[in-house]
C-alpha cells in the first residue's frame, strides 16, 4: 500500500498527494471503488484522512468496515461515512464495485452552514454505516434518492459542462443532506472517541466558528482547556501539522472562496476575515500562497477547475 512511512501514529493518506496528484489542492475528489482498490488494495489497513471526510458507496456483496471503535459487517448495497481524521479500515470482496467521495471538512462546513442541523453538525457527522436491505419503506425511498444523486454526481464529475465546480458542490450538499436524513436508520452504535480526537474535533469546531474573529492560539487553548504544547501535540498527531497552520488554512480557504466566488473588493474581503489593515491581509495571503490576492483572483477567475 503506497502510504507514507514516517512512523506516524496512524498513517495519514492525502488523496491528492498519495493517489491522484491531478487533484492535489481539490476540495472534492470522486472515483470508482475498483480503481482505488487496485491502487491501495482491497484489504485496507487502518489509516485516516486528516481534515477530509470520506463516503464509500458499495453496490453489493459483503463488506467489512472498521470506523474508529465501530465494526460494520454489511451485505448488499451499503454506504459508509467516515468523518475527517477518524481512523478506519475496510475490506471488500474482489470485483466489488462502488464509489468513493472525499470532501475537505471546510467545504462540508460551508455546504451545511445554512442547514437546520448546523449547531449539531459535529454530533450528526459521526461515523455512519447503512445497509439498504435493513431500511424500512421510507428509508428505501430515501436510498433511491441518494442513488440518483450519486449518479448525477458521477455524470457531472466525468463531464465538462459549464459551472462544473458549482454543480459538484450543489450535488455534494444534496448528498450530505440525504445522508443526514438516512442517519437515524443507520446501524445503532455508541461512539467513544479517544480524548485526543475529541479535543481535536473541539478545536476544529472552534476554528470554524471563530476564524473570522481572528482568535489567538492562546484564546483557543483557554476555551478548550488545554495548554499550547498539549494542543500542538494533538494536532501534530492527528492532522500532522501545528494548530496555527490549521487556523491559517481555514482562513486561507475562505479567502480563496471569496476571491473566486464573490464580487467583494479585496479590502472588503480582508475586513470580513478580521483584518483591520488591508495591507496586512495582502501580506498574509501572499505569505501563504506566493501570490497577492489580486493576482490570485485574476489568474483563477477564468479557469474552471474542481477544487
Amino acid at each position: 500500500m503506497p502510504v507514507n512511512n514516517n512512523n506516524e501514529w496512524i498513517p495519514n493518506i492525502v488523496i491528492g498527494q498519495d493517489y491522484d496528484r491531478h487533484y492535489e489542492n481539490a476540495s472534492i475528489h470522486f472515483d470508482v471503488l475498483g480503481r482505488m482498490a487496485d491502487f491501495f488494495g482491497r484489504d485496507m489497513p487502518v489509516h485516516r484522512h486528516a481534515r477530509f471526510l470520506q463516503i464509500h458507496f458499495i453496490d453489493g456483496g459483503e463488506s467489512h468496515f472498521y470506523i474508529d471503535d465501530q465494526v460494520y459487517h454489511c451485505f448488499g448495497p451499503s454506504c459508509f461515512l467516515t468523518p475527517a481524521s477518524v481512523p478506519h479500515s475496510f475490506m471488500t470482496e474482489p470485483g466489488m464495485t462502488g464509489y468513493v467521495l472525499t470532501i475537505h471538512e471546510s467545504l462540508v462546513w460551508h455546504l451545511l452552514h445554512d442547514s437546520q442541523h448546523t449547531h449539531l453538525e459535529v454530533e450528526r457527522l459521526q461515523p455512519v454505516g447503512i445497509e439498504q436491505r435493513k431500511l424500512d419503506e421510507h428509508g428505501q425511498v430515501l436510498w433511491q434518492r441518494l442513488s440518483h444523486t450519486l449518479a448525477a454526481l458521477q455524470d457531472e464529475w466525468t463531464g465538462d459542462a459549464p459551472d462544473k465546480r458549482f454543480a459538484l458542490e450543489t450535488l455534494v450538499r444534496l448528498l450530505l443532506l440525504q445522508l443526514l436524513r438516512l442517519r437515524p436508520a443507520a446501524s445503532e452504535s455508541s461512539i467513544v472517541n479517544s480524548e485526543e480526537l475529541r479535543l481535536f474535533r473541539r478545536f476544529s469546531e472552534l476554528i470554524e466558528r471563530e476564524y473570522r474573529n481572528r482568535w489567538s492560539l492562546t484564546h483557543y487553548c483557554s476555551t478548550i482547556g488545554v495548554c499550547e504544547s498539549r494542543l500542538n501535540h494533538i494536532c501534530q498527531r492527528v492532522a500532522n501539522c501545528p494548530p496555527k497552520r490549521l487556523i491559517h488554512d481555514r482562513m486561507l480557504q475562505e479567502s480563496k472562496r471569496l476571491l473566486l466566488y464573490s464580487s467583494h473588493t479585496i479590502n472588503d474581503i480582508g475586513f470580513q476575515l478580521g483584518f483591520t489593515d488591508p495591507s496586512y491581509f495582502s501580506r498574509f495571503f501572499r505569505k501563504q500562497t506566493g501570490q497577492t490576492p489580486r493576482d490570485f483572483r485574476e489568474q483563477h477567475s477564468a479557469q474552471p477547475d474542481l477544487a
